[in-house]
C-alpha cells in the first residue's frame, strides 16, 4: 500500500461501498433466492486481495442500515463514488476496487437462476452509475 493512505473514514466509506453493494445485489435478487445471490456475492467480496481487500475483509463500521432498499442506496451509491475518489490517490488500487465490484455483481448474478433478472440488471446498472459518477 505505497501510494495509498487511507483514513478511519475512508475504510468505512469503502466498506460501505463494497459490502453495500453484496446488499443491494441481494435486495434486487429477492424475487430468486435472496439468499444465495448474498452468499455468492459475499464469497467474490472475501477473495478481494491488496489494500482494498484488506479494508473490505470486514464490514466494520459499514453504513448497511435502512428500512427499504432505497434508504440503503442512499449510503451505498454516494460511498461507490467517494471510494472512487479516495482510491484514486492509487491507481492500481482504484482498479482493484473497480473489478471487485465487478466481479461482486457478477457472482451474484450467477447466483440467480436463469441468469440476472431485469430488477438485479438495473440494480447493477446504478451501481456501475454510481461507480463512474
Amino acid at each position: 500500500m505505497p501510494n495509498l493512505t487511507l483514513t478511519a473514514q475512508d475504510e468505512i466509506t469503502i466498506r460501505t461501498a463494497a459490502w453495500g453493494t453484496v446488499s443491494l445485489m441481494s435486495a434486487a435478487g429477492i424475487a430468486g433466492s435472496a439468499h444465495k445471490v448474498g452468499t455468492d456475492a459475499s464469497l467474490a467480496l472475501a477473495s478481494a486481495t491488496g489494500a482494498v481487500g484488506h479494508v473490505v475483509a470486514s464490514a466494520k463500521g459499514a453504513k448497511l442500515k435502512g428500512k427499504s432498499t432505497a434508504e440503503l442506496a442512499d449510503h451505498v451509491f454516494p460511498a461507490l463514488t467517494e471510494s472512487v475518489r479516495i482510491l484514486g490517490q492509487d491507481p492500481e488500487e482504484l482498479e482493484n476496487f473497480r473489478t471487485l465490484i465487478g466481479i461482486v455483481i457478477d457472482a451474484a448474478n450467477r447466483a440467480h437462476r436463469g441468469g440476472p433478472s431485469p430488477v438485479m440488471a438495473e440494480m447493477a446498472r446504478k451501481i456501475n452509475e454510481a461507480l463512474d459518477a
